[in-house]
């Protein structure tokens, strides 16, 4: 019996030996390919600006089809409280409506549609201005547009750290544009496979004042 077992485990011992010196296996996941359905509604530029950090496009395809406006603003409610979404209560409604008509049971031309889409368009409540000497609040840009999720000051998270990106740009002459444009515009392909969503909605002195802190770090 002795004589029998032993070549066995001999050899499950040898074929693990071969598995446990095995390089690790490479894994590349395949390029993003799905596109939110475009829709004349603020919260179509919203979602292509802040669902994208989070997750795929594709995910919003796996929900149940018709779902109502009510419904889809329940949802991203969800998205800010229970998951941490970077979107704020105006932000959480023009979603819903945008999500609803895109993807659900509502029309552009609701009533409740319209009504939200308007308010996007109407100024906000004047805020008191920050004096000259404090600037644009580059903390604040960075934690209300959750940049801090995907890059650490010292630290690859999702993208490279800002280290990284300013060690590489060092010298380069047109460093403060080409930042500027990878913020503004989005980037792909130049840290690895995953995308930087575009953050078109910041105002240019905004966009200027993060690609200074990202060559300061």
């Amino acid at each position: 019996m002795k004589a029998t077992i032993a070549p066995a485990l001999l050899a499950l011992a040898l074929l693990g030996a071969g598995h446990a010196g095995a390089a690790p296996q490479d894994i590349k996941l395949p390029a993003e390919n799905v596109k939110l359905r475009p829709a004349r509604l603020p919260g179509y530029g919203i979602a292509t600006q802040k669902c994208a950090i989070c997750h795929s496009a594709d995910y919003v395809s796996y929900q149940p089809p018709g779902l109502s406006l009510a419904q889809w603003t329940a949802e991203m409610k969800k998205m800010q409280q229970a998951y941490g979404a970077p979107i704020d209560d105006a932000e959480v409604e023009q979603l819903g409506a945008y999500l609803a008509v895109a993807y659900g049971s509502a029309k552009a031309k609701d009533p409740e549609i319209v009504a939200i889409a308007r308010k996007a368009d109407k100024p906000a409540a004047a805020a008191p201005a920050p004096s000259a000497a404090a600037g644009v609040d580059v903390q604040g840009l960075l934690a209300k547009n959750a940049c801090l999720s995907c890059h650490g000051a010292t630290q690859k998270i999702v993208g490279p750290a800002y280290h990284e990106v300013a060690v590489r740009y060092k010298g380069d002459p047109q460093a403060q544009a080409r930042l500027e444009a990878s913020i503004r515009g989005g980037s792909s392909g130049k840290w690895g496979a995953v995308p930087m969503p575009p953050f078109a909605g910041l105002k240019p002195e905004e966009v200027k004042a993060l690609a200074a802190y990202v060559r300061q770090q």
